[in-house]
């Protein structure tokens, strides 16, 4: 019995091992514009530049989130692969026709963040677990909201950005008002309709429908902006 519980043991150690060992992350800006050459989908676009219309309020380049400490040191500006950036540009679009536009609260986050985050909170209901990455390190993932074009305000969501309670899932419903219910669903339809997939427990988070081609990045904000369109 014993034996067998040590090579249990030494089973599930071989398999951490070997799972860290295949998380591919790349640091280096020579590295990602090599993946970019291999496949044109990798190539990284700058939001704002792509979409001047976007209102970018990026968190994690201020205070004001739940760690109250600067992450992004340089960030004014915040990316995403082509495709889901491409699909955000014409969700934009359809937003504007009908006087909304999108508020980006987040976007590619570098792996080393997502440790930093990760260490505060362990709960993977609302940060990724860095063993896997997460579809923001891969600059797939977007936070947004809704915001109307005349004013500037945001459509109300029933919370703010980074709530982590059951309140912010897209299944809590029966407590709130109807608008509010409403707002979300125009946020989901609208995503989904154009190749995003949500997370059941932040309403605002997006992610594009396919992530297996992508791999995670830890390359800063001023570096990556320096070799990015």
């Amino acid at each position: 019995m014993k034996k067998s519980y040590i090579t249990f043991i030494a089973f599930l150690l071989f398999q951490q091992f070997t799972f860290a060992q295949s998380l591919l992350v790349i640091k280096k800006p020579n590295q990602y514009l090599k993946t970019t050459i291999e496949n044109a989908d990798n190539k990284m676009y700058d939001l704002k530049k792509m979409i001047p219309t976007l209102v970018l309020d990026l968190k994690y380049a201020t205070k004001n989130n739940f760690t109250n400490t600067v992450l992004y040191k340089k960030a004014t500006t915040t990316f995403l692969r082509k495709q889901p950036a491409y699909a955000l540009l014409k969700v934009q679009q359809i937003l504007n026709s009908k006087g909304l536009g999108l508020k980006i609260f987040d976007a590619y986050r570098p792996y080393s963040v997502t440790k930093k985050m990760w260490e505060l909170i362990k709960d993977e209901r609302y940060v990724a677990n860095p063993k896997q990455g997460s579809g923001h390190n891969k600059g797939i993932s977007v936070d947004l909201t809704i915001i109307n074009l005349a004013t500037g305000i945001e459509l109300n969501m029933g919370t703010a950005f980074d709530n982590f309670t059951d309140t912010a899932h897209h299944s809590f419903t029966k407590k709130l008002l109807q608008n509010i219910v409403d707002n979300r669903m125009m946020l989901k339809n609208i995503m989904i309709e154009n190749g995003f997939k949500s997370l059941e427990t932040e309403w605002w988070h997006y992610s594009w429908i396919t992530e297996e081609n992508y791999e995670v990045l830890d390359i800063g904000f001023r570096r990556l902006n320096s070799i990015v369109d």
